[in-house]
């Protein structure tokens, strides 16, 4: 069957249309699994579609809800008021400017924004372009994870992080992280905290693409451990 779902918004920019065609090869499904076949179409919209609710027939529908063609369907994006998402996998360039405002709080008087560029030059050799790869629904989870640790480790801190994947050029950012605090000591050290942990956990990968090869690269700080709870002082 053929299911034509409206979308509104954000998504309409996300997916480039405003209504998403998905064929299945069933005569009904549930709204879980067919979040589920987006998601593996979509992986890059994963974060925005957590998100999301379904709709079936003009009302909210339940994940165990079954759906058919004969329903008209909507994907349903966070209405005006909804918080912003802090975690973000984008196949997108990153706009800096963005990130940093998801951590703007009137109460805090300090503010940090990392950006990981693609650097040129490496121990004399030079480097045409980056390709990051990632398990998407981990790579989320996990940075939502550091969050948690930084609020528990430095409270009233805020964190947003947003990761590209695919090719990224010479210049451009793969990672943007913005920390906020009430004091800048925190938000020093949460900064630090951030990127150092997500190179430890969240399942990204990097290819180096070189003018003679490539190579992709793992853990370059030392033994790799992503059971260790918490990065040492």
């Amino acid at each position: 069957m053929n299911l034509n779902i409206q979308l509104f918004a954000g998504l309409v920019e996300l997916f480039g249309t405003s209504v998403l065609h998905i064929a299945i090869d069933q005569e009904a499904v549930s709204i879980e699994q067919l979040r589920k076949l987006i998601t593996d179409k979509y992986p890059a919209a994963a974060p925005q579609l957590k998100t999301c609710f379904f709709a079936k027939n003009q009302a909210y529908a339940n994940e165990s809800d079954w759906v058919t063609t004969a329903d008209e369907l909507a994907l349903i994006p966070p209405v005006s008021g909804g918080q912003p998402t802090l975690y973000e996998i984008t196949y997108d360039s990153i706009d800096a400017r963005q990130v940093a405002a998801k951590v703007n709080h009137p109460n805090h008087g300090a503010s940090l924004l990392f950006i990981g560029t693609t650097r040129e030059m490496t121990y004399g050799q030079r480097t045409v372009l980056l390709e990051y790869e990632a398990y998407v629904p981990m790579a989320i989870k996990t940075m939502e994870t550091i969050g948690q640790e930084i609020t528990d480790r430095w409270p009233g801190t805020l964190t947003a992080i947003t990761h590209r994947l695919g090719k990224v050029a010479i210049a451009e950012a793969s990672v943007v992280i913005a920390v906020s605090s009430p004091h800048r000591a925190s938000c020093y050290e949460a900064s630090r905290y951030a990127i150092e942990r997500l190179k430890q956990i969240v399942p990204i990968w990097k290819k180096e693409i070189w003018e003679d090869g490539s190579e992709w690269k793992g853990s370059q700080t030392g033994p790799w451990n992503p059971l260790e709870t918490t990065l040492t002082d």
